[in-house]
């Protein structure tokens, strides 16, 4: 989970909640409802943790979609089948998109 991930490393780099919301200049009870999954960030809070922390915002990008993905399917109670049926979507739209 995204939110965990985040906990780990400001915890590991010895920070508290406070000093990494002011640093990155956003509310620290928003950073804390990120944390604890009770949010999920936007795409510019995702690039300025990642930045703030040198981590990959790549990756940082791929745990919010696959925890939003993952409440989806439990929300839905849909079975992991429609991970693949996905799957296939978006190698087709990629297609579309690209011209191939």
């Amino acid at each position: 989970m995204f939110g965990e991930r985040i906990r780990n490393i400001r915890e590991n780099a010895g920070l508290s909640l406070k000093s990494v919301s002011e640093q990155i200049n956003i509310d620290t009870s928003l950073l804390a409802k990120i944390e604890r999954n009770e949010r999920q960030p936007t795409r510019q809070v995702i690039k300025m943790i990642a930045d703030f922390f040198k981590a990959d915002e790549t990756v940082l990008k791929n745990d919010v979609l696959s925890d939003q993905i993952a409440y989806k399917i439990l929300d839905e109670e849909a079975d992991l089948s429609v991970l693949k049926a996905a799957e296939d979507k978006v190698k087709y739209l990629k297609t579309v998109y690209n011209g191939k």
